[in-house]
């Protein structure tokens, strides 16, 4: 009983950890791309200049990217 205990516990710990991973990879991979004001704005997104380093594109189609 208490191996299988263990053993579930183990690998619900692994699979969490890797959709921790995949999240940080998916993450990455977006804030790397960029898009024009006017594919943010095409895109049905608006231009969000409060953000610190960047202006970001908030919603639309290019939701979160950065814009240069």
């Amino acid at each position: 009983m208490r191996i299988r205990r263990i053993l579930a516990a183990v690998i619900a710990t692994a699979a969490l950890a890797g959709l921790g991973l995949t999240g940080a990879a998916n993450a990455t991979a977006s804030s790397v791309n960029s898009v024009t004001p006017g594919e943010c704005t095409d895109g049905g997104g608006t231009i969000d200049r409060s953000t610190p380093v960047l202006p970001t594109c908030r919603g639309g189609m290019y939701d979160g990217q950065t814009v240069d």
